[in-house]
């Protein structure tokens, strides 16, 4: 069981101080923005951050309550945007075998825990919904876990059942490969959805009311778990494939068939995701760049090593920097390419196009906000930072957007689904899971 949470005792009885949450926001925002994010401050779906703080500060979660220009987050930048709770990634490259895998897993996992401890007044740790409310009412940020990948478990359900009860709140069940029991969206199909084995894990998340995130997942997959599981699933960070045919992002049948199951897709704002042009651009960067001409991403070059027992979180930060120095310079050659070929520009109105797709096909019921920050090299311009989330609910709100509904976008929807999939849990892992 994980320890008590920060959160019990005296916040309990504390009011809500949206006040404290929400006095760094820009000063102008239009008022259905600002009475949406009184209510419901962004619970966004998913950040990488953590793998950031492994390759580029040696896992050290120093200096993060000052503006950090090197990552996309920090304590500052996540107050001006409005954010509210947040699913930190425990993200490992699913190139890993399985043992590594797991263990290296449960290194994000305490990175996450470190970055919560090391900011008592501006984090804390929840693992349901009411200990995401329970921090809103201290204006602190909700910090809750999410597992990136199913290659994470190693096949292992007690290595669930240990990570759930070590706080983990969803598992994504493949990230770029497939796994032996489900297909990937970039991978080549393999069986054709879910195995036996994975409708299995699919039940026993459902069991122990951890979320099942679907983003990552092929289309087969997602209408496989939507058929086996008893509770609201989410997509935490994917975006409308009708509008932008990338296979990360959602054909309207799946959108259709998640209104019905109750869940809701996070709209996220990785610009090959949300551009045709820029993800046709990025592959022919890959391709010109790579040796191999190959044209998929390779997530294991961003994965370094985590301090030794006996390293300092700066010699380990050094030896990584040294190590990236000594391989190909990846960015000045793509700056030299770039010359002729400038990247298309990607933006706000981008992203909203997809947000408005999802609320009419899934419903305004089903959506909300997964800016995959520190998981990319850069995003959509007017949201390179997490500060950039009330521009973009002030160009909802500029399309006629209500409060009531920018609230359902921030958190109010994603809050929901937290909970039910608590109070359909048969084993209760946390004191008051399934209560309100």
């Amino acid at each position: 069981m994980p320890p008590s949470s920060p959160l019990d005792g005296t916040s309990q009885r504390a009011g809500f101080q949206p006040d404290r949450l929400l006095r760094d926001l820009p000063e102008f925002l239009p008022d259905a923005v600002r009475q949406a994010l009184s209510e419901f401050p962004v619970f966004d779906g998913h950040n990488d951050l953590p793998a950031a703080l492994r390759a580029k500060a040696g896992y050290s979660v120093a200096g993060l309550d000052q503006l950090t220009p090197r990552f996309q987050t920090d304590l500052v930048r996540l107050r001006r945007g409005g954010v509210g709770a947040q699913f930190w990634s425990a993200w490992v490259p699913s190139s890993l075998p399985g043992d590594e895998a797991v263990v290296a897993t449960l290194e994000q996992v305490d990175g996450i825990e470190r970055l919560v401890a090391a900011y008592p007044d501006h984090l804390a740790r929840a693992n349901t919904a009411a200990e995401v409310r329970a921090a809103w009412r201290t204006g602190r940020i909700a910090s809750l876990i999410g597992i990136e990948g199913g290659h994470s478990i190693g096949r292992s359900l007690g290595a669930l059942r240990a990570f759930a009860r070590l706080g983990v709140r969803y598992l994504t069940l493949t990230h770029a490969t497939n796994t032996p029991w489900a297909d990937s969206a970039t991978d080549s199909p393999a069986h054709g959805g879910l195995t036996d084995e994975g409708r299995a894990v699919v039940r026993e998340l459902n069991r122990l009311g951890v979320l099942v995130d679907l983003s990552h997942t092929s289309a087969d997959t997602q209408r496989d778990a939507l058929a086996v599981t008893g509770a609201p699933l989410i997509f935490s960070h994917s975006s409308a494939f009708a509008v932008n045919p990338h296979p990360r992002n959602v054909p309207d049948d799946v959108l259709e068939l998640l209104r019905r199951n109750g869940g809701v897709v996070q709209a996220t704002f990785v610009p090959a995701f949300i551009s045709q042009a820029l993800a046709e651009w990025e592959t022919e960067a890959r391709q010109h760049l790579s040796p191999a001409g190959d044209t998929k991403p390779d997530f294991s070059t961003f994965w370094k090593p985590a301090p030794l027992p006996g390293e300092t979180f700066e010699e380990r930060a050094r030896l990584n920097a040294e190590a990236s120095a000594a391989g190909p310079d990846f960015a000045a050659r793509l700056a030299a390419w770039q010359e002729g070929h400038p990247r298309p520009e990607v933006t706000v109105d981008d992203v909203v196009r997809h947000v408005e797709h999802l609320r009419e096909v899934a419903g305004v019921d089903h959506i909300g906000l997964g800016g995959d920050y520190d998981g990319t090299f850069y995003q959509p311009t007017g949201l390179e930072d997490v500060s950039g989330y009330p521009r973009l609910l002030t160009a909802l709100a500029e399309r006629h957007w209500s409060a009531a509904d920018l609230g359902k976008l921030t958190g109010g929807n994603v809050l929901r689904v937290l909970e039910e999939a608590e109070g359909a849990a048969s084993d209760k892992l946390w004191p008051g899971a399934g209560l309100t």
